[in-house]
């Protein structure tokens, strides 16, 4: 009788024993062979599953923010005033059990702008498309409850775009003495702006 495999499952699997590695090296330096071998499967194997190395980073991508989302909706919960749950949002950026996620998702951006495909292309648009729409929610929230103005949402995608912005200019230059200082500080300036008086 033949094995059944859960394709689905080896694909995660493969791309979750590559998570280190992938952690620690950059993607240009790496060959299929050698994820083959730290996956502990055949090169024929990886291709069995992804078309590419590249794959292999978006996959792992998908899986490391699922895993994030539940984190964060925890701490979203738990969250008292609207500001709080920004710099929640903001956490992201910066946080030390969103390291290894972050080294990943600097190549995965790093692949989409140097060599993007349709199906990377469509996994970002429904990325940011998802965390806009809860940044949205957060706002909304945040207004109904009359502690932001009506015109706060606005701000939302301004706020949603901060954090990777400046991910990506801390990433990317000397601009940037901390991260986590400077998106708090931008996130308290701004929500002096936008909190209702009492």
């Amino acid at each position: 009788m033949a094995i059944i495999v859960d394709k689905i499952q080896k694909k995660r699997d493969i791309a979750l024993a590559c998570q280190e590695l992938f952690v620690k090296n950059s993607l240009k330096d790496l060959t299929v062979s050698k994820i083959a071998s730290n996956a502990g499967v055949s090169k024929g194997s990886i291709y069995d599953y992804f078309l590419n190395k590249e794959e292999i980073v978006f996959e792992l991508l998908n899986i490391m923010l699922e895993d994030y989302d539940v984190i964060k909706k925890k701490k979203l919960q738990k969250a008292q005033t609207t500001k709080e749950r920004v710099k929640i949002f903001a956490e992201f950026f910066y946080c030390d059990e969103t390291a290894q996620l972050r080294e990943i998702y600097k190549d995965f951006i790093s692949i989409n702008l140097s060599s993007p495909n349709l199906h990377m292309k469509e996994f970002q648009t429904t990325c940011v498309n998802k965390y806009f729409n809860w940044m949205c929610e957060i706002i909304q929230e945040g207004i109904d409850n009359k502690e932001i103005l009506p015109e706060s949402i606005h701000l939302a995608k301004g706020l949603f775009a901060l954090g990777e912005g400046m991910f990506i200019a801390d990433s990317t230059t000397n601009t940037i003495e901390d991260l986590q200082k400077e998106l708090n500080v931008n996130i308290e300036t701004i929500f002096s702006l936008i909190e209702v008086k009492k």
